[in-house]
């Protein structure tokens, strides 16, 4: 994979937050990502999230699994710790950090094909254990790094790009993570910035699991005809060196709109979204009634967007196994190993 470095000159005139950081600063490298991907969109988001909470780069941990989402944490937060773990993996990974150092802001980016599919069980784990994170999943209702195949949140009786049907229900990760637990919940589109950075702050200020599943339209992608040998089978039985095809620039999808609103967005394919923005007087604090509200919505067409639920006493996964405030990374062998009598007391407890 190429990765393409940005110019390190700053502008002397760009604005600085509190610990003295410019927004370039929370960057990372030139995105390869398609012309327009919404994916980019969410990094921005990213990157002006933890600008605007004067967050030290150095203490923010991002993971991610496998897929076009998972690319992204390498163009934000250059400064940052990064792991890219294998397919549907993320959580677990993300889990272990956490338990071995919880003084570090964890932030876990993911895909609908990454967390809805092989990585559903371990999604579902993560969000009931509390662990205390931001789980962010890039939702574009495809596979596109294998050209546009159907995801787990893919909506029944969709059309694809060449026509095909989608017979299978669609996962409802918003709902999956309500039911889970999750304390903080939302839904956003990439392509509406004033909604998705304040939501971002919101996750990033949460002590436990957020869980913000965001909109994230696919701008270009090609399906493969498919072979047993993964290129053109029906060409004769001949393997074609590669199959090219032109990916014209298109440009973001951008959306402004007021509470209570719905707005009707239309893709580059000229299929529509229709969002639903959140009332002000709506109650955040009703785990059921976000459940119920999200059901309503969907059955008049629209997708709710905007912060669904909120516990303000939740408790993460270090409150919940009581371990001590120290990182566990930071004790000694003292500390680790506190000797046969207190292994003796600890097992008399589990009899």
């Amino acid at each position: 994979m190429t990765y393409i470095a940005k110019p390190k000159l700053h502008h002397p005139q760009l604005a600085t937050n509190t610990l003295g950081y410019t927004r370039r600063d929370y960057e990372g490298t030139v995105s390869t990502l398609c012309a327009g991907c919404g994916h980019d969109s969410i990094s921005a988001a990213i990157i002006q999230a933890c600008f605007d909470l004067d967050l030290p780069p150095h203490r923010i941990a991002k993971l991610s699994g496998i897929g076009c989402s998972s690319k992204t944490p390498t163009y934000f937060l250059g400064a940052s710790h990064g792991f890219n773990t294998v397919h549907g993996r993320m959580p677990s990974v993300l889990t272990g950090a956490n338990l071995a150092n919880r003084d570090l802001i964890y932030l876990g980016v993911s895909g609908d094909g990454d967390s809805a599919s092989i990585g559903l069980g371990q999604f579902a784990h993560a969000i009931r254990r509390g662990v205390n994170m931001v789980y962010v999943v890039a939702n574009n209702g495809v596979y596109g790094l294998t050209k546009g195949q159907f995801s787990a949140t893919a909506d029944r009786d969709s059309a694809s790009k060449t026509g095909a049907i989608n017979k299978d229900s669609a996962i409802d990760m918003v709902s999956l993570a309500l039911q889970l637990g999750a304390t903080y919940v939302a839904r956003s589109f990439s392509g509406d910035k004033e909604q998705l950075v304040p939501l971002l702050r919101g996750a990033l200020s949460h002590e436990g699991a957020a869980f913000i599943d965001c909109l994230s339209p696919c701008v270009a992608f090609n399906n493969h005809a498919g072979s047993t040998k993964g290129f053109d089978f029906i060409r004769e039985h001949n393997a074609a060196v590669n199959q090219l095809d032109v990916m014209e620039p298109r440009a973001p999808i951008t959306a402004s709109y007021p509470p209570g609103a719905l707005e009707t967005i239309e893709q580059h394919d000229g299929s529509v979204l229709r969002l639903r923005k959140l009332e002000q007087d709506y109650d955040a604090g009703d785990r059921l009634s976000a459940m119920t509200y999200l059901q309503e919505r969907a059955a008049q067409g629209e997708i709710v967007t905007g912060l669904l639920y909120l516990d303000q006493k939740a408790r993460d996964l270090h409150e919940n196994l009581g371990t001590i405030a120290t990182p566990l990374n930071s004790l000694g062998d003292a500390e680790l190993c506190p000797g046969r009598e207190a292994l003796e007391r600890l097992n008399a407890s589990l009899r």
